[in-house]
């Protein structure tokens, strides 16, 4: 007879520390570890006076990759030239976004390298 109580609670992960020994506590395979510890690390970016072409660029891009982008109400008609965005993501959907930016123009690569240096800093 199987138990049908599992227990289900939340697993404070804030850190790849953090995930990659929750990972380890199971007993999950050790080699899978590098792959599945960005996953389980969700952060939101909080990027401060991003010009709105930008921001409209930044939230499709990270859509693509199921994150979001939280933008100011009216940014898709451009009355005000910056605002300031939300970005939520794992770390890895973080990582793919900044490599994604870096294929851009000169300030969206600005943008890609300071988010590259948040999401390094959680390491």
């Amino acid at each position: 007879m199987f138990v049908t109580d599992h227990n289900p609670h939340i697993v404070d992960i804030h850190t790849m520390h953090d995930a990659r020994q929750a990972i380890l506590n199971i007993g999950s395979d050790p080699h899978s570890i590098d792959i599945m510890a960005p996953k389980a690390v969700l952060k939101v970016i909080k990027l401060e006076h991003v010009v709105l072409q930008d921001a409209i660029i930044i939230k499709q891009d990270m859509l693509s990759l199921g994150g979001e982008v939280a933008v100011p109400q009216k940014t898709f008609e451009l009355h005000e030239k910056t605002g300031d965005i939300l970005i939520m993501g794992t770390l890895a959907q973080l990582q793919t976004l900044v490599e994604k930016l870096k294929r851009h123009y000169p300030r969206l690569r600005t943008i890609a390298d300071e988010i590259d240096q948040v999401v390094k800093d959680v390491r």
